[in-house]
């Protein structure tokens, strides 16, 4: 029955990094930009020591539940008026390009604001990259920082910046090639391979509105509690493995 222990393990282990998951997802539902990641699950069946019969009984113990990982649900959130100037949000698939410390990082969390030397940075306090500068990205071209002097400030749909009429910058705004895998780090940055990211052609910003997280906080709770039960589960059949079948067997080898 040892295998059948292991395969309660991997069941449960799966079951507690869903959970995290799905906890990640919940505390985020109120931040701006934010997806969702969804888990998926995979099984590994254990190679028996004899030939035995494929029977329900060897199936069941012998099969290992395992988390195969999780994937970002790229769907769009809704978009929620806020009347900020430098609040933006993408209609479509794009991203903004931002300059981090760990490098060129993609969002789509557009609550922008002006640091100190009146260039446009994230809340995180990160550059917002536009077009024209001295960064050079493959496949998109040349970005840099946005500076912007005093005065209203009109963003048209194409990304450009206008302060009192007269042009001060452009977004720059990306579409992945399809297929690329989104690596999130923390709640709003994405990293994806060199070269991925080309010019967006699909999508469009809307200036004074957010995009919403768009995780469904009822379906997320749902999920939680259903992971929870699983995962308790898991937790007796632990348990069962581990204390009443030991106790069995001590009991038996004593007879012998």
């Amino acid at each position: 029955m040892d295998s059948g222990y292991y395969a309660a393990c991997s069941g449960l282990l799966a079951r507690m990094q869903a959970l995290d998951v799905t906890a990640n997802n919940l505390a985020n539902v109120s931040t701006a930009g934010y997806k969702s990641e969804n888990e998926f699950y995979g099984a590994l069946t254990a190679s028996l020591s004899q030939p035995a019969p494929a029977d329900e009984l060897n199936q069941a113990v012998n099969r290992f539940g395992i988390l195969g990982g999780d994937y970002v649900n790229t769907r769009e959130g809704s978009l929620d008026p806020t009347g900020n100037p430098l609040d933006v949000a993408i209609e479509g698939s794009g991203f903004f390009v931002v300059q981090t410390s760990a490098g060129i990082r993609y969002t789509r969390a557009g609550n922008f604001h002006l640091n100190t030397k009146s260039q446009v940075v994230t809340s995180d306090g990160d550059l917002v990259l536009g077009q024209g500068g001295p960064i050079k990205l493959p496949g998109v071209g040349q970005l840099g920082p946005i500076t912007l002097p005093q005065g209203a400030i009109s963003i048209s749909t194409d990304g450009t910046v206008s302060v009192n009429g007269s042009m001060a910058g452009r977004l720059s705004v990306v579409e992945m090639e399809p297929g690329t895998e989104l690596s999130p780090e923390g709640a709003l940055y994405f990293s994806v391979p060199d070269g991925s990211a080309k010019p967006a052609v699909a999508s469009g910003v809307r200036q004074g509105v957010l995009e919403a997280s768009n995780t469904n906080p009822i379906d997320g709770a749902i999920d939680l509690v259903s992971i929870q039960r699983a995962a308790e589960l898991m937790m007796r059949a632990v348990s069962i493995f581990n204390d009443d079948f030991n106790k069995t067997a001590a009991e038996t080898i004593a007879r012998v």
